[in-house]
């Protein structure tokens, strides 16, 4: 591929939850395809440092460069617990000044040379009118997954359809306004486009996007090519230009893992094939106490191995007694090697709060999911899990009781259903893997996308 000069890439990630990652991974696999180029990598001072683990494993001299830039957060201020919201509000209120002087830092770092791309997660979609004014190409990231795209794409549509507040009633007619959306229901919709507060920082944040991605030069999406046919059809006819460049766990280099310090590895090496279930909501998430107790309970009362996740804090809610009746076939360590332990042989189940790098990382791994949804696209995700792709199954009323994940567990682990569960994520298993190998379409995809950030 030849050159057109030098090129000088600005990326700006949303230093929140765990979108700046996969857009750091992205980084780095684009340096190391483009060794020419220079990637200046701009996010929150506080979100750059809990990426020290993969900006260290960045070999000094390498074409990337960091830049911190305020959150927004007044020094001293506490946040509200109350309010999540609180900490997107001060960013975006200062974001568009910092990120512009950032962008002067790294022309200075970069001697001079001009930025002649700006690659930004899809949410700070503020930097797509940047991009226009400098006139280079704008490639925003959608880190989620494809349907959740196209709930916010069809946000307008939506609302004239369900009003603003849908009714009661109404939240549990199926989406069949959008052809692949009809195993759907609207309560499953992420908060802010039909019910919940339309006016919230985040659900104006995305309704803006939804606006600004059409104008974009091309929009990377993470997942892969025959995944969901009919989704991506579908936003091929809203964008410019899409390119389907996941799993990106599997196709961008991933962080150094700490070392597996609770033997969860080894511990799966003596379990037999398929009948562990392993348990984690994330590093964000957690589930309400009661539930956590009823989880125990139903996990008890199963007899199935397990493994979860679950920091101290959360430990105090387990019954009473319940690690030592369980401790010769459990484990509940604070820390676990997520894709690892998806990987082994041995997992048979993974109960999780359906976010979009978890559900990639357990299709990848070939383990059928329990769903436990809590907000944003969690829930359609849950919905797509067990409903679209029949390779999961949520909890019987949609929170965990006793008898619900007695019954989950079982349905996944010890009946023929469970079976069928396995057979069809398998098989979307080696699709995930074919396209991330030399000659996939996500592999190919990716190299399209250098020579549309690099102007090759």
């Amino acid at each position: 591929m030849g050159s057109t000069g030098n090129p000088h890439v600005a990326l700006i990630a949303f230093p929140f939850s765990t979108h700046a990652a996969p857009l750091f991974s992205l980084t780095a696999a684009l340096a190391a395809a483009a060794p020419s180029a220079t990637f200046s990598f701009i996010n929150s001072a506080r979100s750059n440092a809990s990426l020290a683990r993969a900006i260290s494993a960045v070999p000094s001299g390498a074409n990337i460069r960091v830049y911190d830039i305020s959150d927004g957060c007044p020094e001293g201020y506490v946040l509200p617990v109350h309010d999540p919201e609180e900490e997107v509000r001060l960013f975006l209120e200062v974001a568009a000044v910092n990120i512009r002087e950032a962008m002067e830092k790294a022309v200075e770092g970069a001697g001079g040379k001009r930025i002649s791309c700006i690659v930004s997660d899809a949410f700070i979609w503020f930097a797509g009118k940047m991009a226009e004014e400098m006139r280079v190409p704008w490639v925003p990231l959608w880190t989620g997954g494809p349907y959740s795209l196209a709930a916010h794409m069809y946000t307008d549509f939506l609302r004239l359809k369900f009003g603003e507040q849908a009714t009661p009633s109404r939240l549990s007619e199926p989406l069949d306004c959008i052809p692949y959306m009809s195993g759907l229901q609207v309560r499953e919709l992420p908060e802010g486009i039909v019910f919940g507060n339309s006016n919230s920082v985040f659900a104006r944040l995305v309704h803006s996007m939804a606006k600004e991605l059409p104008h974009a030069t091309t929009v990377a999406l993470n997942t892969f090519h025959g995944l969901d046919p009919a989704v991506d059809a579908d936003l091929d006819t809203k964008f410019k230009h899409s390119l389907s460049i996941g799993p990106l766990h599997l196709i961008t280099p991933q962080p150094p893992q700490p070392a597996d310090s609770y033997g969860c590895i080894q511990w799966l090496d003596k379990q037999d094939p398929a009948t562990v279930v392993y348990i984690s909501f994330g590093t964000i998430m957690s589930l309400p106490p009661p539930e956590a107790a009823a989880l125990a309970e139903g996990l008890e009362a199963s007899g199935v191995p397990f493994i979860w996740s679950l920091k101290a804090a959360g430990q105090a809610y387990l019954p009473s007694g319940f690690l030592e009746r369980t401790g010769g076939r459990g484990l509940v360590v604070p820390w676990v090697p997520q894709l690892k332990v998806l990987n082994h042989s041995a997992v048979g189940a993974f109960v999780t709060h359906c976010g979009w790098n978890s559900v990639m990382e357990s299709v990848t791994g070939g383990v059928p999911m329990i769903c436990r949804p809590f907000l944003g696209d969690q829930r359609l995700n849950a919905g797509v899990v067990s409903r679209v792709w029949k390779i999961g199954a949520g909890f019987e009323g949609g929170i965990v009781t006793q008898g619900a994940a007695e019954k989950a567990l079982s349905l996944v682990l010890k009946e023929d259903g469970g079976k069928a569960m396995r057979e069809r994520i398998g098989k979307l298993r080696e699709m995930a893997l074919g396209a991330t190998k030399p000659g996939g379409s996500s592999r190919n995809n990716l190299e399209a996308l250098v020579e549309v950030i690099c102007g090759y």
